[in-house]
């Protein structure tokens, strides 16, 4: 995109419209929204709690859900507030500096939850291939290392954007036609040059998401190669339902993130609200219903979700 003539004017506020086209549908479209947010909250809070408080549940599997659901909280609640302000009170106004605060969270805690389900595949890989040595491999000083190396590249290779975002200037329109914002539709009414910003966020796609996708599906390559080798039937479905919940999870993730990435930067022809909404789900979908997914499919947690919440009643 060439550089346009422009006179400095650079606006410092915008206004996020929600769902374009279904203005009038919006306090119905925010029942869903405080629904599946409400249930985000407390699923991932209760799984939080219960794993950080239960010894028995202080292994590599239930502590890298912690993460997970940290991550999820974190991640709905930098969009959904923001979206029920629009629908109830049309409160879609915000400045440029909490615009750029919004997307930097919300990109950078997307890579961090990348990050964790690659961490949890290599340890579906661990406890299946290295079992015998499983405890010994992952010791509590490596998930915290592991932890701290998903913070720092997340939140790193986001960082540069502020600056990316904050050279530009903003002149062509205020209106943003979305219930957040995102750095690819943020740079969009600039006036100045957006090539570096297009190729550096193609860059950080590249080296973090797309990267996790590639060694996940090595890893459960693998996983798959040691499972058919073992004689056993029952152990071998055993071995494929102790990474069951790991890849729903997976599918839940990365499936809506497939079709939106390339629908926002390219899909010019497609309906505005089709953008949005699948833009919401990738937000939505994960946080809501990860701890169904694993609160139904580990024991171990449903025991002990089972035992908080019914066993004090009697």
């Amino acid at each position: 995109m060439a550089t346009s003539n422009h006179t400095g004017f650079s606006h410092t506020v915008f206004c996020l419209l929600g769902i374009p086209g279904l203005e009038n549908q919006h306090m119905w479209i925010s029942i869903p929204f405080f629904v599946s947010y409400v249930i985000a909250l407390l699923g991932n809070s209760l799984l939080i709690f219960i794993i950080l408080t239960r010894r028995s549940l202080h292994e590599p599997m239930c502590l890298f859900l912690c993460m997970l659901s940290g991550a999820d909280v974190v991640l709905s609640t930098c969009m959904v507030p923001q979206a029920l302000a629009i629908f109830w009170f049309h409160a879609g106004e915000i400045f440029l500096g909490s615009c750029i605060t919004q997307l930097f969270f919300i990109h950078s805690t997307f890579i961090s939850e990348s990050g964790i389900l690659l961490v949890m595949a290599f340890d579906c890989y661990i406890a299946i291939c290295y079992t015998l040595r499983y405890t010994g491999i992952l010791t509590n000083s490596l998930i915290g290392k592991i932890g701290m190396t998903i913070f720092l590249r997340s939140y790193g290779t986001i960082f540069p954007i502020i600056f990316l975002l904050k050279r530009l200037t903003f002149c062509r329109n205020n209106i943003l036609p979305h219930t957040g914002c995102e750095h690819t539709g943020l740079d969009r009414y600039s006036c100045d040059d957006v090539h570096v910003n297009i190729w550096y966020g193609f860059f950080v796609l590249m080296s973090t998401v797309v990267l996790d996708v590639m060694l996940i599906f090595i890893s459960y390559m693998l996983i798959l190669r040691a499972v058919f080798q073992i004689p056993s039937k029952d152990a071998r479905h055993k071995a494929l339902n102790t990474c069951g919940s790991h890849v729903c999870v997976i599918i839940l993730f990365y499936g809506p993130g497939i079709f939106s990435a390339p629908i926002e930067r390219f899909g010019r022809h497609i309906l505005p609200h089709i953008h949005v909404l699948l833009a919401n789900v990738c937000i939505l979908a994960p946080p809501k219903l990860n701890p169904i997914i694993y609160g139904i499919k580990n024991k171990q947690i449903r025991d002990q979700v089972t035992h908080v919440l019914f066993t004090k009643v009697i």
